[in-house]
């Protein structure tokens, strides 16, 4: 599994607000920014975690987004499951019933485990926790906007 561009977004632009005094709004053009995110990307990837609950909006001049909740109450998962929606990993979990192998079949168990596990991993991991690591790691090296590619290492 893959989380796409829109999660992986998300989830900065939350890490980004995280970062922030709490209750403090942040420009979206400061998201945008320190994140490199297009303004209309950004808001595409917000509305899902607005309509949630997770992030808070405020219009007009001054206006920006802010976290709706404390950083310890939100967790990976939250921000996982409002832009890729519930996780499954197999369609035979997707409705009780609807995989006909469900009660002979092992793997259908161990998807069920494996499930369960990594929704309980994404669920450990909260903002508070990421904010304070955020603050012990050093600072990215600025993009100048171009693409650059690197040799591959001789092996």
């Amino acid at each position: 599994m893959i989380i796409t561009r829109a999660t992986e977004y998300a989830i900065r632009a939350v890490l980004y607000m995280a970062c922030q005094p709490q209750g403090e709004i942040i420009f979206k053009k400061d998201i945008c920014r320190a994140q490199e995110i297009t303004p209309a990307f950004l808001t595409k990837i917000l509305q899902p975690l607005i309509k949630a609950g997770i992030v808070g909006s405020q219009r007009g001049v001054g206006g920006g987004f802010y976290l709706a909740k404390p950083p310890a109450e939100i967790n990976l998962f939250d921000i996982v499951q409002t832009q890729e929606g519930p996780l499954y990993l197999n369609q035979c979990l997707i409705k009780e019933g609807h995989c006909g192998r469900e009660f002979f079949c092992p793997v259908h168990g161990a998807w069920q485990g494996i499930r369960s596990e990594f929704m309980a991993t994404l669920s450990r991991h909260d903002f508070a926790t990421l904010a304070a690591r955020q603050g012990e790691m050093p600072m990215p090296i600025p993009s100048s906007g171009k693409s650059r590619r690197t040799k591959p290492a001789a092996t």
